[in-house]
């Protein structure tokens, strides 16, 4: 039988091989075929854009917006709406098509490629779909390798997409995201050359990951060790998830003086670090826990929730906080009401403040407080303390512990992980990851707690900072030697970023899981392991013993 649609780009792809029926995530075979296709128009606007700029002539300004917005749109988790897929594949092939006129008219002539010259109506768009998804690539290897690259190129995108928001930008990532792409659609690129750009894309996710970190520190100050609520207020709520915290100002800014509160899900929990959100006295705190928990605690907090970014899970046909969904930016889910971005930038929350006021207040689901705030900028304030700490052997190890969490039950080996790990080790985090052991009472060696949160998965920039600030204190020559192990869960491709990121900066040996990639074929698997030393999990007594032997 012929499958109907092929994904493997999230670490819960069926069987540990591909989705070919239905995504796990809850994204259908037609969205998925939507998504192919919406790629394979992302290929030839960047060809385009790409033999432009080889000419000397920058493309079309909506360029680089574009690409940035679609490939976010194709995250896991981000947009399970099918016509907001469709709008972009007919606005993207506009745009192929304007840049290709471009060319034309200054006498260019482009390199042969079905995706600079396909122009089928929208009735053939299942069909073409169909001949340019994943499986295009025969060959396993370099299939591999170029979804791995492009999976990093979707994380770099989110990451500088957030910055764009901001009025931050760098002309340097578009064009190598446009030229990967160029070079990845035409297939002139062999496996050691593919090789190559798999560590230059990491090379330019720091660069993303360094650009947002400036956007948001510029924006709304560096975030600084901060005690969020975990408990409820009695007026109605608005509940914000997602990454995006120039959403989180507006909203912020917006409900001032209405009666509503705002609080935090998933990974909009950092925002209460930052120093500009704390005169919002209306910001509440956090509620909830990692995005796929979402079904239940989303149901009991009464209060519309609006999703700035992916991490949607697909509600459940009774569920009755659907009507309660918003989304913005990348995001999408159908029926739900999408606010869109005004000419000046801006948004109009007000539908949402006036819903809120109709509802609830959120009900009780957890007391208490947690610590964060532990960034670069702040850990580094406490390095004297920090550095103190390990040389007088009080601080044996660090272990970062980044990434996401999901839903399957072998990630409760990270709590286990996390309770197991020696008295005298520090666990440095930043993602939704943190939210398996984030609750614990681990406590603290000499004041310093035992869990140094960073913020979201793009504040693993800020753990790269931390190593290599240590690496200078201690004197080293390299990361490799200082007392840090990296046990690393992920699950999309924001975490794929990271992790190429991270193998561009020269760390090795790091282990991934719950499970290793299914995009990676055997050879391509096995580089990574002899050159770079990646290694799975196995049990949290296993691995205790072996990491900090």
């Amino acid at each position: 039988m012929k499958e109907s649609m092929f994904c493997f780009q999230c670490q819960e792809t069926a069987k540990g091989t591909g989705c070919t029926v239905r995504g796990v995530c809850g994204k259908n075979s037609t969205t998925s075929a939507r998504m192919d296709l919406l790629l394979f128009v992302i290929r030839g606007i960047s060809i385009a854009a790409h033999t432009l700029r080889t000419h000397r002539i920058l493309p079309d300004p909506q360029v680089n917006a574009f690409v940035i917005d679609a490939l976010f749109s194709t995250i896991t988790n981000a947009n399970f709406d099918e016509k907001s897929i469709t709008e972009r594949i007919n606005r993207g092939f506009n745009l192929r098509n304007r840049l290709v006129a471009q060319a034309s008219s200054a006498g260019i002539t482009f390199p042969s490629a079905d995706e600079l010259t396909w122009n089928g109506a929208p009735e053939a768009y299942d069909d073409k779909a169909a001949e340019v998804g994943v499986l295009r690539e025969p060959n396993e290897d370099l299939r591999s390798l170029k979804e791995l690259i492009v999976y990093g190129l979707k994380g770099m995108a989110a990451y500088t997409g957030h910055a764009m928001r901001l009025g931050y930008d760098n002309p340097a990532l578009h064009e190598f995201i446009q030229c990967t792409l160029s070079d990845i659609a035409i297939g002139n690129l062999s496996v050691g050359e593919l090789t190559a750009r798999v560590l230059q894309t990491g090379t330019f996710g720091v660069q993303a990951m360094a650009l947002l970190d400036q956007a948001n520190t510029g924006s709304y100050g560096n975030p600084e060790i901060t005690e969020v609520n975990l408990g409820v207020r009695s007026n109605p709520g608005i509940l914000i998830s997602g990454h995006d915290l120039k959403d989180m100002e507006e909203l912020l800014r917006q409900t001032e003086g209405t009666g509503i509160d705002v609080y935090t899900h998933s990974e909009m929990l950092p925002a209460h670090y930052y120093p500009a959100f704390k005169k919002y006295k209306h910001f509440a705190g956090n509620y909830g826990n990692a995005w796929w928990k979402q079904r239940e605690e989303f149901e009991t907090f009464n209060g519309p929730i609006l999703f700035t970014t992916n991490c949607i899970v697909p509600p459940l046909p009774a569920a009755t906080y659907t009507a309660r969904m918003y989304t913005t930016n990348s995001a999408g889910y159908p029926g739900c009401k999408h606010i869109v971005t005004d000419a000046d930038g801006k948004k109009d929350f007000s539908e949402i403040i006036e819903k809120a006021k109709t509802c609830k207040p959120p009900v009780e689901i957890e007391k208490g407080t947690i610590v964060g705030g532990f960034a670069h900028h702040q850990v580094i304030q406490l390095a004297d303390k920090v550095v103190e700490a390990v040389k007088s052997g009080a601080i044996r190890q660090f272990v970062v512990m980044a990434g996401c969490d999901g839903r399957m039950k072998i990630r409760e080996y990270y709590t286990e992980f996390a309770e197991k790990l020696p008295k005298d080790t520090v666990i440095l985090t930043a993602g939704c990851a943190k939210y398996r052991y984030n609750k614990l009472a681990l406590g603290d060696i000499n004041g310093i707690p035992r869990v140094l949160d960073a913020g979201q998965c793009n504040d693993s920039y800020s753990l790269a900072v931390i190593a290599l600030k240590l690496k200078e204190v201690f004197g080293l020559d390299d990361v490799n030697k200082l007392p840090i192990v990296y046990n690393i869960a992920w699950y999309e491709q924001k975490a794929v970023i990271v992790l190429l990121a991270l193998l561009a900066l020269g760390v090795k040996n790091i282990h991934l899981g719950p499970t290793l990639p299914a995009f990676l074929s055997p050879n391509v698997k096995n580089v990574l392991i002899e050159q770079f030393g990646i290694g799975g999990i196995s049990t949290a007594d296993e691995d205790i013993m072996k990491f900090l032997s």
